[in-house]
This record gives C-alpha cells, structure tokens and sequence, in this order.
C-alpha cells in the first residue's frame, strides 16, 4: 500500500499509527497558477513503512489524515515545516501538533544556517537522494514508480535524521531551544495574511501619505480579489499596475484606461469599477488617518563600530557553541541591542540572553573585552590580556 487513493485505506492507514511516538511527513504541492498552494501529495513516515495518499484520488475524504495531524500524542516530524504546515491549516482550520523542524533542530545542533533536506540526510542518515523527479508536476497522473519513490524518501531518511538531532539535542540539553520557534510555527496567525497589511510587502520610492493611502485600498482589494479567485497576485495586478494606478490616482474610466499597463478593457469592467473605487476611497481618506511610514532613522555617531563588535561576539559565541547565529540574532537585533540595553528583541531574552545577550550587555559597556589568543577571538576580561 505504497499509494493511497481511497477513503477506506487511508482510514485503515491511520488507525494504524495508533501509539505510535512521532510520524515523518511532507508533501509535494504547485503555487505557480493559485493563490492557496495546490496539495498533490503527502507523505507520512511511521515504523512500519511510509506511504504516499494521493489528495487529488476521485472521492478520496482527507479527514482521517487531519485527525492524526492534530492528535497530541503523535509528534509530526517535517523539515522546513512552514508552507508543510499553512498547507494543513488551509484545508483543515487547524495546525499540525506538536510539531519538530528537523532544520530549525539543525541550527541548534550547528548544521549551519537553514541546512537543506538533502544536506542534512546525507550527513546524518548516510542518504543520497535522486534529484531527478525534483521539478516534477505533481498534479500530473498517473504518477511513476519514480516520482513516487523519489517522493517517499523524503520522509523514509528523515526518520533516522530526526532520531540522530533529538540525541543531539538531548545530550546538548538544548532540547528547550526549540520550543520557542515551533510556537510561531504552530501559531495560527503565521498564516494568516492580513490584506490591510499587504500594501506593506511593496517597494515604493516615495513615502507620500496620499499615495499610500490610495496603495493601501488597491492592495488590500488585489489581496481579497486573489484570495477569492485563487490566482496569484500578479494575475490579479502586477505590483508594477499598483503602484502606477496609485501615483496616477485615476479617477474616471478614461483616466485609468490611459495609466500604463491598463487597457480600456479592464477598465471598463467589473475590476476596473473596483479599483476606481480603491481610488477614491484613499483619496477621501481623511488626513489624520492617512497611512504614514516612519523613515528609518539613521543610527547615531559611533553605534555602528558597536554593532560590528557586536557582530565579531556573536559569531565567536556561535562558533565556540555549534549553533546558527540566524537562531540566535539578526542584523536589526545587534543594532537594537547596541543602541538599547532595554532593547525587546529574542536575542535579550530567555536561553539566547545566556548565551549572548549577557555578554553582548557586558562587551557594550566594557566589562569584557575580545583578544585574538591562540589564533582564536576570546573574552578576556576588561584591561587585562588574559582569556576567561
């Protein structure tokens, strides 16, 4: 029962896995024609074997499947889970639990920064996987022998790769490092797209309230309009046609059939009335309430060497401590943290506080300092040459 296309069987599938600790599971899906990713097929790893369930089958209920995604005493293991997971919670309203990434555990246990599947399996598992079904389309039926093997070994190695992480985590006592990024990842509102906030995603090159105003309405409409005709956005408007239409702000059909990119036809039709009304929605916006966006302020005199130092402590602390610093504090959190000792961001925070942020405070205010010893950047403590 490689492949499953029927209710019944995947029922029986599932009754299965019954007391079992933990599951593998992946799919394969299309996002290139919709807005919502397109499932074609899920993969599910237990100790008896793997299968795939075929979504696309004729009459098949996935019900069975979203009962064991959701059944607390049943660990799902995925790699990269994000889109795995939005997947699961578009069909079903509800979010796969508990939940392990096997590459957020991967950072911890100092693979690197977001370690892809292929590296991680064949470093831990011994694997070598067969790339060649890779660009498949997998809506296509019937599926090969190929594509489906090629499909199932992604949750057959992944069994071993998570089995060899926990031990590593375990021994580590980093296990704890995990919880916090798996609470955004079983955190409904990850992925839940807010079209008030989409106009956010664009790149514009001038910060005029009116204008953002008018882009505002036309994005959040692309974004409702994509949404309930499952197009991808650009199929809806180009983000080139926003932001034209915005800076233009047509307010009659021939005005917008004259704005680049557009054409009487659309203009006249029923988007067309739409977006003239996205128009002048922004513009009647009254101008207390008009969309503003802070420009970003410039660090003052002398902060960026601080950050720089920041920098060179973070990566001897995650070099000497066999851990990603993506996991530990990005960019914006050293230039926060250099210009705030209050500063709010994860790196000040919790086991990433113990780790660097304790340091970072103490390095900042030269209570330490960094010596090249050995070949080696250490902490010494401060004025004096000798390594902590």
């Amino acid at each position: 029962m490689t492949l499953i296309t029927t209710t019944e069987d995947l029922d029986a599938f599932c009754r299965s896995l019954a007391g079992v600790d933990y599951i593998t599971v992946d799919t394969e899906f299309l996002r290139e024609k919709t807005y919502w990713p397109q499932l074609c097929l899920v993969q599910v790893g237990g100790p008896n074997g793997a299968v795939a369930i075929d979504p696309l089958a004729e009459g098949i209920d996935l019900a069975p499947l979203f009962r064991v995604m959701v059944d607390p005493a049943i660990l799902k293991v995925f790699h990269a889970a994000r889109q795995d997971v939005e997947i699961f919670w578009h069909l079903s309203g509800q979010i796969p639990h508990p939940l392990f990434d096997t590459q957020v555990a991967a950072m911890v246990c100092g693979f690197g920064e977001s370690v892809g599947y292929e590296t991680l399996v064949t470093k831990l598992a011994g694997a070598r996987i067969d790339k060649s079904s890779r660009f498949t389309d997998w809506s296509q039926r019937p599926l090969t022998e190929r594509q489906l093997t090629y499909a199932l070994s992604d949750v057959i190695h992944l069994r071993p790769a998570y089995e060899k992480l926990k031990r590593r985590l375990v021994r580590s006592g980093r296990a704890h490092w995990l919880e916090e990024e798996m609470s955004v990842l079983t955190d409904p509102a990850t992925y839940q797209t807010d079209p008030d906030s989409s106009w956010l995603r664009l790149k514009v090159r001038t910060n005029k309230p009116r204008f953002m105003a008018v882009l505002k309405e036309l994005a959040a409409w692309r974004e409702r309009e994509a949404q309930r005709r499952d197009l991808p956005r650009s199929r809806v408007l180009r983000d080139e046609a926003l932001l034209e239409i915005a800076a233009h702000a047509p307010t009659s059909v021939d005005d917008l059939a004259r704005t680049r990119g557009m054409g009487r036809g659309f203009a006249e039709g029923r988007q067309g009335a739409d977006v003239l009304a996205c128009v002048q929605k922004g513009l009647d916006l009254p101008e207390s309430e008009l969309p503003r966006i802070e420009p970003r302020e410039e660090p003052p005199p002398g902060l960026q060497p601080i950050v720089e130092l920041l920098r060179v402590l973070l990566k001897m602390k995650c070099e000497e401590n066999n851990v990603a610093s993506k996991l530990i504090a990005s960019a914006a959190d050293l230039e926060a943290i250099a210009a705030d000792d209050e500063a709010q961001v994860p790196a000040m925070q919790g086991w990433r506080r113990e780790l660097f942020g304790d340091d970072a405070l103490a390095l900042k205010h030269g209570r330490i300092g960094l010596a090249v010893l050995d070949r080696r950047v250490r902490i010494v403590p401060a004025g004096n040459g000798e390594g902590s």
